[in-house]
């Protein structure tokens, strides 16, 4: 029965952090459209500042800590698709951990990336969770 509730607890906590992860870098294009200085940017650094403090953050260690006792106690430790999936999960915890240092640059006032290139950020999260969903679903392997 724990695994179950490790499961759900699991599932709910990613689907907070995958959420965060596609309203940030939607936040920064709204936040570098607004003039520097300005009321409006104040607002965008407040915005960013929240959802990763009150969400993102708490989220994502929720979800190693549930991701992990869950790996534990389905014995997927030693399955190739498990590690896949956890290969892909690093990687997007290394995407969350890049998106909170370029709120850190906002922060400073240095506009690294284009609105472009911050929309196209909106497709990592969204990429990496048809491979995970599939890696856990299937287990191809």
């Amino acid at each position: 029965m724990i695994y179950l509730w490790l499961k759900a607890g699991h599932i709910i906590f990613v689907i907070f952090w995958m959420a965060g992860l596609f309203m940030l870098p939607r936040y920064f294009v709204y936040h570098q459209e607004a003039a520097p200085g300005s009321d409006e940017e104040a607002i965008w650094l407040d915005r960013e500042r929240k959802l990763l403090k009150i969400i993102l953050n708490p989220s994502v260690a929720v979800v190693w800590i549930l991701g992990m006792g869950l790996a534990y106690a389905g014995n997927a430790m030693s399955m190739g698709w498990f590690h896949l999936k956890l290969a892909i999960v690093l990687a997007l915890t290394g995407y969350h951990l890049y998106l909170s240092a370029y709120h850190r640059k906002l922060q400073r006032g240095e506009r690294a990336l284009t609105g472009k290139q911050l929309r196209l950020f909106n497709e990592v999260p969204g990429i990496a969770a048809a491979f995970i969903v599939v890696l856990a679903v299937i287990k191809p392997f």
